[in-house]
């Protein structure tokens, strides 16, 4: 599951960081977000949308200079990664990308994803996968991720798999 903002009208910027989530306080922080995201708004079990991967993965974080979550995302890597890039050891798999809905159209799903991918190149990855919600595609394919497979549904929302070489 992964999803990103559509595109809302232009705003007044917003001052934000993106970071590492390190520590009870923020792994809490990107969990509040993604249940805004995918649970209360994409309706999304809850059952399904925290999993047994969280505990090994990589967390970005992008708050504001007054410490709100605006959005986060993870990422996977060795074992963790393999079901998801087809067992290639040199792939990571992000994923559980959510933007708040205040803080959507202001960059953050984009600088977030870039969070990802250098968190993927300090552990030597060579390309990273995800499994992009269909609506989403357009923002993915922006960020030089390309489509491949066919389309498959996850948690009853339409995803296609996508991947970039880093």
């Amino acid at each position: 599951m992964t999803a990103e903002p559509t595109a809302e009208p232009t705003r007044a910027p917003v001052s934000y960081a993106v970071r590492i989530a390190e520590g009870p306080a923020d792994l809490e922080a990107c969990f509040a977000v993604r249940k805004q995201v995918f649970v209360v708004e994409q309706e999304v079990p809850a059952d399904i949308e925290h999993d047994g991967y969280d505990a090994g993965a990589v967390h970005v974080l992008a708050v504001t200079g007054a410490g709100l979550p605006l959005g986060t995302g993870r990422l996977l890597y060795g074992a963790a990664a393999a079901g998801k890039t087809g067992g290639d050891a040199t792939v990571g798999a992000l994923g559980r990308l959510a933007v708040s809905r205040e803080a959507r159209g202001l960059g953050v799903g984009a600088a977030l994803v870039r969070a990802i991918e250098d968190a993927a190149r300090e552990r030597g990855l060579r390309a990273v996968d995800l499994h992009a919600q269909t609506h989403a595609l357009g923002f993915y394919e922006r960020l030089g991720y390309v489509v491949y497979g066919p389309e498959f549904a996850d948690a009853g929302i339409s995803h296609r798999a996508m991947r970039r070489a880093l």
